[in-house]
């Protein structure tokens, strides 16, 4: 997921922005939704780049989960389609959700606010950003199969077609 490394929060704004290139006085960035617009954005705004944030974890004091980790853990769960609607859901359902991905997680120090900006930006890069999360593996074995089914469906073809021009 070094694809994270380009993707950042920016304090005060919402959803989720693409860094493109830095400039003299802050960064530009594009949003990462279907407007993909650019802006500048200032050195003193405070922007937290999604590689580097992590969910506190109940194991250890300094004991913690890279959001990388974990929304390769939601995606196994919920393949981008949620139980729930992040923005929408109580207190009581955003934490039963992670509790049901990360069953050892710090409930002291992880808020609901938290849970909701993970799920929502899970949401975001599930659908713009999909190279982030692995396919399916049951899918390749079909097609492979189909594929040798074919060609050994074309080989026979082949073979009595080389008798009749004889």
């Amino acid at each position: 997921m070094e694809l994270l490394n380009e993707v950042a929060h920016i304090s005060g704004k919402p959803g989720l922005f693409k860094v493109l290139k830095p400039t003299r006085t802050g960064v530009i960035v594009e949003t990462l939704d279907a407007a993909k617009q650019k802006s500048v954005v200032s050195g003193q705004t405070r922007i937290s780049v999604l590689k580097d944030i992590s969910l506190y974890l109940a194991e250890h004091q300094d004991s913690t989960l890279p959001l990388a980790d974990l929304f390769l853990q939601i995606h196994a769960k919920f393949n981008g389609t949620l139980p729930l609607e992040p923005k929408k859901a109580n207190d009581t359902e955003l934490y039963s959700a992670l509790g049901e991905v990360v069953p050892n997680y710090d409930a002291d120090r992880v808020f609901a606010s938290d849970i909701k900006k993970i799920l929502n930006w899970y949401l975001i890069l599930f659908t713009f950003v999909p190279e982030l999360f692995p396919a399916k593996a049951a899918k390749a074995p079909k097609a492979e199969k189909e594929e040798k089914e074919v060609k050994e469906v074309k080989k026979p073809a082949a073979k009595k077609a080389d008798k009749k021009a004889k």
